[in-house]
């Protein structure tokens, strides 16, 4: 199959819509308005292009994830596989641009994004036995030593320091 992979910045138009199946699949989606620019040598200033539209899906746990990070207005990066569809409602027809998202994130060169990383399930300790996972564990954060943020093993500090 040749699946056509696409990557596109943007905006979020709306708030993240999240719903769970009747099957206890959890889907997530969004509009996502990308708007390109060019600088116009002639004006000496920038000029915006045609805005294109698209609707981002997500399953799984990136649908969870999505829905807990995004927000409208938010700059993203899109990385999945485009697909046109075709539909029909009221004797009217058309077509959508969607996005099966493989991997959705904050566009960090328009802003800054706290990581948080998401245990799900049952995690192991050091010794093999199964423990109940945090919901979120903290990821580092900015301003810190990192030596300091993620204490491990003598080598990994050494590492970190470095």
């Amino acid at each position: 199959m040749n699946d056509v992979i696409v990557t596109v910045t943007g905006n979020v138009c709306h708030d993240v819509r999240h719903v769970v199946t009747a099957q206890g699949t959890h889907v997530a989606s969004f509009r996502l308005a990308s708007t390109p620019r060019r600088f116009d040598r002639n004006e000496g200033r920038w000029v915006d292009g045609e805005t294109t539209y698209l609707t981002v899906i997500c399953w799984r746990h990136l649908a969870e994830n999505v829905a807990s990070s995004l927000g409208k207005g938010d700059p993203v990066i899109v990385v999945g596989r485009l697909q046109v569809r075709s539909w029909e409602r009221g004797g009217m027809r058309g077509r959508s641009v969607e996005i099966d998202a493989t991997a959705v994130g904050h566009d960090l060169a328009r802003g800054t994004s706290a990581f948080r990383r998401v245990n799900r399930g049952l995690a192991r300790d050091r010794d093999g036995a199964d423990a109940p996972a945090a919901e979120f564990e903290a990821a580092p954060t900015g301003g810190q030593d990192l030596a300091e943020q993620a204490p491990g093993t003598a080598e990994e500090t050494e590492v970190l320091a470095a």
